[in-house]
């Protein structure tokens, strides 16, 4: 019986110090402004959509080329 106390005791120490080293880490963390939020955002949009583009258009080049391919065969 001493020994499963024992043995929870240690399991719920491990949780317990896990949470304070979190909470330690995160105390560390240089969070970025408000700014820097908006400035990034607008950055990640920008590029999500600038790659959209390019593989919209290659798409649609490859869909044209296996058209003319299927329509030349038929």
């Amino acid at each position: 019986m001493a020994v499963a106390k024992d043995i929870k005791e240690q399991r719920e120490n491990a949780i317990v110090r896990t949470f304070r080293e979190t909470r330690s880490e995160l105390r560390k963390v240089v969070w970025p402004t408000r700014e820097e939020t908006i400035r990034l955002t607008i950055v990640v949009i920008t590029v999500s959509v600038i790659i959209g583009l390019i593989l919209f258009i290659g798409d649609s080049l490859f869909l044209f080329l296996y058209t003319a391919l299927v329509d030349l065969v038929s």
